[in-house]
């Protein structure tokens, strides 16, 4: 019985990353949530040439918020920005080129950007999803790299300039969240899981999956859509900072018997670490 019950949850939970899972849960939705004018707020926006990043800046460029693009490659950059511009009439759409997992251009980045715009909003959406070993040009595994050290690098040399914001909101990976809510009590961070969407990076980090279940993934700007919420919505700030958000709701960031709890210390030395790789990084950036 207790397998039974295991493979129904899981079955459940498959269905609640889907496009139906989706369509579902957008029933309960409020429109009026993210029918909004941020006119005069600044986005920033890691990965944000394709996908979820691209639907998000997108969303929020109809919207009339000020929309920076960090992008890898500066021809993408360039499309994504006159789509947006396009489809949005909205002009206040710059791209930066930064490579989220080198270190190095993260700091040399933020402080220029520092010094000429101000950002009420980080959405840190860049990553990546490497099957193979491959390590960067510092020595570093690729995907921590992207997804753990370069979001904590972008968000930390940030932190100052949302500080002085009012409304300040950052979303990002779980542990990072909770701790860094601890820690900045005026700025509001959350962190979200798209579903399973249809984007460049399931096509091409994940074919086997992509080509099982393509009939049934969300599409790009359902997958944005809770981003979009957290970044723009009133009602989002009303719940408290750190928490782990899905389809507009806060959800267990654990699942059941998956035994997947750090204990406080691991936590905190896994903060610890980020932070003394970070300031080494930064200490051998040029200008910096």
């Amino acid at each position: 019985m207790s397998w039974y019950r295991n493979t129904v949850w899981f079955v459940k939970g498959l269905r609640e990353y889907t496009r139906g899972g989706y369509e579902s849960a957008s029933k309960r939705f409020d429109p009026a949530d993210v029918e909004v004018d941020v006119a005069g707020r600044s986005f920033l926006v890691t990965g944000a040439n394709s996908g979820i990043g691209k639907a998000t800046a997108k969303e929020i460029a109809r919207r009339g918020g000020t929309v920076h693009l960090v992008c890898r490659n500066k021809e993408r950059a360039e499309v994504a920005k006159e789509e947006i511009v396009t489809e949005t009439g909205n002009q206040n759409i710059f791209w930066h080129i930064v490579d989220i997992s080198n270190p190095k251009e993260i700091w040399k980045f933020a402080e220029k950007f520092q010094n000429e715009h101000k950002l009420n909003v980080l959405i840190n959406n860049a990553g990546c999803m490497v099957n193979n070993r491959e390590l960067t040009e510092d020595g570093l595994e690729k995907n921590f790299a992207t997804n753990t050290l370069g979001t904590y690098i972008m968000t930390t040399a940030l932190v100052p300039l949302l500080e002085k914001a009012a409304d300040a909101r950052v979303r990002q990976q779980v542990v990072l969240t909770e701790q860094w809510a601890k820690t900045y009590r005026n700025i509001h961070f959350s962190v979200m899981h798209p579903g399973w969407a249809d984007t460049p990076a399931v096509r091409s980090s994940m074919p086997d999956f992509y080509e099982r279940m393509k009939n049934s993934l969300r599409t790009e700007a359902q997958g944005a859509d809770t981003v979009l919420w957290l970044a723009v919505s009133a009602e989002a700030t009303k719940l408290p900072s750190g928490l782990f958000f899905q389809d507009r709701q806060p959800v267990p960031t654990h699942l059941p018997l998956a035994y997947t709890h750090s204990p406080p210390e691991d936590e905190e030395k896994l903060m610890e670490m980020l932070e003394e790789f970070s300031r080494k990084f930064k200490s051998v950036s040029p200008g910096i």
